[in-house]
């Protein structure tokens, strides 16, 4: 048996792997910014920060995957914006605590490594880090058949960032009256699949290709559920810092219900205004289709919300004003309030008195 053979035969195929890796390396070095010190490849990835003007610099780390988002990518044939959502994803997670991304760490494990699905996977990672200024220093990939289905790839994530210690975003200045500001999410992000492809396609029998029912934009279901997960990066960047931004949540998994409650200090808790954004049409339709109560919609999906603000009332203004000249929307969802933690939903219709901006 020729070199290599046996582990060929048993399901592994090196050659093909180093094929992938060839370009893998061309991407991630695409990448790379002003700290790398190192080469993809080796045994660990190097980086210098830059910690000019920092007093006390602290590292922010984060990992996360994609979820079954890849099943839908699978069913798609296209796997090139799933490196993008796992980027955005993480990025957004330090984000919270006022973070900016240094670099980034990428897994792939599959049954069967195709050299060209493998690029296609990290080429979406690299897209997802030269649009977030970070680094795609080094990562792994793993081909073991008989524990992944053939045609089935795992994507993990792990990023680092930095944040000056005076600047860190940690819901210590949250007070009761400060307003919570909503940022709109592209639609599922990377949380909730398994729920919203059962009622899509065993449900509800729809296809990839066809409309989704009562969406007045006419989206079709696999175009919506392969939405790329927003970065929220640049439009919060003007910010970071300010006095006025007393906090940040990331809606994830979890939803509203469970991820701004991550935030709130003791004797403080969120009252959000159900009605003051409008819901996607699409979320309507897998509640309905799906005869899910809202309240396990709201810790499923965003609902539309995918990042929240939690903002001085006083500097409220301001601080819309810059979201505004950052072209990023944000509508006013509800406040902070006196409270034994948790979020409270207010069912009227009526939102806060403030302005979408």
């Amino acid at each position: 048996m020729k070199d290599g053979g046996a582990y060929k035969s048993a399901g592994v195929d090196i050659e093909a792997q180093e094929r992938g890796l060839v370009g893998v390396r061309k991407l991630a070095k695409s990448t790379f910014t002003p700290g790398v010190l190192s080469e993809i490849g080796l045994f660990g990835g190097l980086f210098r920060p830059d910690l000019t003007g920092l007093s006390e610099p602290v590292l922010v780390a984060s990992a996360d995957g994609v979820g079954t988002k890849l099943a839908v990518a699978k069913m798609a044939g296209d796997f090139s914006t799933v490196g993008r959502d796992l980027v955005n994803h993480c990025v957004n997670d330090i984000l919270v605590q006022g973070a900016r991304p240094l670099f980034f760490l990428d897994y792939v494990g599959a049954g069967v490594l195709a050299p060209e699905k493998l690029i296609e996977l990290v080429r979406g990672v690299a897209d997802g880090c030269r649009e977030n200024g970070c680094a795609l220093l080094g990562g792994e990939t793993a081909e073991m058949p008989g524990f992944y289905q053939p045609g089935d790839y795992e994507l993990v994530g792990f990023v680092v960032g930095l944040v000056d210690r005076p600047r860190l975003i940690d819901g210590t200045r949250l007070r009761a009256g400060d307003v919570l500001l909503g940022l709109p999410s592209a639609g599922l992000h990377t949380n909730g699949y398994s729920l919203a492809r059962r009622i899509f396609f065993d449900t509800m029998k729809l296809k990839l290709g066809d409309r989704i029912p009562g969406d007045p934009d006419k989206r079709r279901v696999g175009e919506w559920l392969l939405a790329p997960h927003l970065s929220y990066l640049a439009p919060l960047a003007p910010l970071l810092g300010h006095a006025g931004l007393h906090g940040l949540a990331h809606i994830t998994g979890g939803g509203l219900t469970d991820n701004v409650p991550r935030i709130l200090p003791a004797g403080l808790q969120a009252e959000i205004r159900f009605g003051s954004w409008e819901v996607p049409a699409p979320y309507r339709a897998l509640q309905e289709a799906g005869d899910v109560e809202l309240e396990e919609m709201l810790r499923v999906f965003n609902m539309g919300i995918g990042m929240v603000l939690v903002v001085d009332r006083e500097q409220l203004p301001e601080i819309s004003k810059t979201l505004a000249a950052a072209g990023q929307r944000a509508l006013p969802i509800g406040r902070i309030v006196e409270g034994n933690g948790g979020v409270v939903y207010d069912l009227g219709l009526t939102g806060p008195d403030e302005p979408a901006v």
